[in-house]
């Protein structure tokens, strides 16, 4: 029973990390520019990760001297209470094309027809759709909460635009990480030459800019350019590591906002925009679309470690042989001490790489993953329950569930 409290209360302070490093992403306080003067403000976040450290410290001998007993895994969930809706039949129309309309904008804006076949790559359905899902999920949620008729094509184009943010950055990844598999089949970077493959993944970024041009509204401009913003320096983040743990936890939490977080919570935020909805309703948006993703990519760190190849698409223990310490892995530092030196090393001795997955599996780190992203899905609930009720509002209810019990 000790022990069980004790982890218990790692877990709430881990938590209450989360919600500090939350609470610097805000839109507020994560925009492109400020409305005062044109300032950039994106740095603010690393400026003020030295005073989240202090208070970071203060929360951890808080919680240990009062043993925080609340201890919560992924299959304590109630699905039972969830509405029995599935999102992607609810979007069927308004999905169904949209992979169709992205390879058409990527073909009509070049000639170079080996340039279309790699930046069209990705996009042949078989991904899934996540990302255009919430979107459009969103959007409908909030045209009803506004009593607003339809989706409007802006609002889909934006759900076009993230999808084709992200598939450029996977395609970035795939030269950056020298990856051979994504997504069941060869990789991009397989099949084509390095310099090839960078200059498609800039032609995919190239033609959104011109379709977030043609919305023609400045704060969804400024809103959906920051995504781009936030991915060039969540990859930044990711070259580098940090010696504390303290620190160590902060810059991987805020990397993945960057990398993954901020695209799912600006395009949402967008959609709200685009609906005419009040500062309020837009914040909600962007909460929402926040917790999601972190919950999404705290899951994809833990299938790294528990999923096969044939399930996720690519290879599996990938992250260890990259180099890069994931939150079960730091996790499982407050156990094994001896991972500190690997993850400083990033994992490049021989033998690093299979004693740092090793214990991984003997610590507690993937069940504190698990609770993790367990509550950022539940704070996604508590947000999507301020929208007015709806079928697109119960699809958002539902959409944490298909999150946080992925297998892919």
């Amino acid at each position: 029973m000790a022990s069980r409290i004790t982890s218990g209360a790692r877990l709430c302070v881990r938590a209450s990390i989360d919600k500090l490093v939350c609470n610097l992403t805000r839109s507020r306080h994560h925009s492109a520019v400020s409305a005062s003067g044109g300032t950039a403000v994106g740095p603010r976040l690393d400026r003020t990760l030295p005073s989240y450290q202090k208070q970071w410290n203060r929360i951890r001998s808080d919680h240990q001297r009062n043993h925080c007993r609340r201890f919560t895994t992924l299959q304590d969930t109630d699905t039972d209470s969830l509405p029995s809706i599935d999102p992607y039949r609810l979007l069927d129309d308004d999905l169904r094309d949209v992979y169709t309309d992205i390879r058409q904008e990527l073909e009509l804006n070049t000639n170079q027809d080996e340039l279309r076949t790699i930046a069209t790559y990705y996009f042949d359905g078989q991904g899934k759709a996540l990302r255009p899902m919430v979107a459009i999920l969103m959007a409908h949620a909030i045209n009803y909460h506004m009593n607003n008729n339809g989706l409007d094509k802006k609002q889909k184009e934006v759900a076009m635009i993230a999808e084709m943010i992200h598939s450029a950055s996977l395609i970035h990844d795939d030269v950056i990480d020298q990856s051979d598999f994504r997504r069941g089949k060869p990789s991009v970077n397989a099949l084509w030459s390095h310099k090839k493959v960078a200059m498609a993944g800039d032609y995919i970024l190239a033609v959104t800019s011109m379709m977030i041009a043609r919305l023609n509204h400045n704060d969804v401009t400024i809103t959906l350019s920051q995504i781009i913003t936030d991915l060039v320096q969540g990859e930044f983040m990711q070259l580098g590591s940090k010696e504390t743990e303290n620190e160590r936890f902060a810059h991987y939490l805020t990397k993945t906002y960057r990398k993954t977080a901020s695209l799912l919570a600006n395009s949402v935020k967008a959609e709200a925009m685009l609906a005419g909805a009040d500062d309020k309703l837009v914040d909600v948006s962007f909460e929402y679309g926040r917790n999601i993703g972190l919950a999404f990519q705290l899951v994809d760190d833990l299938l790294d470690f528990v999923s096969s190849k044939d399930a996720m698409g690519k290879p599996t223990a990938a992250d260890l042989k990259l180099g890069l310490a994931t939150a079960p892995v730091l996790f499982a530092c407050e156990k094994y001490p001896e991972l500190n030196a690997m993850i400083m090393r990033r994992f490049q001795e021989p033998g690093d790489a299979e004693r740092a997955f090793e214990l991984v599996h003997k610590s507690q780190g993937l069940e504190q993953t698990r609770f993790l992203a367990k509550k950022h899905c539940l704070e996604a609930t508590r947000l999507a329950g301020k929208i007015a009720e709806s079928p697109y509002q119960k699809s958002l209810l539902v959409v944490p569930d298909l999150i946080v019990n992925r297998m892919k």
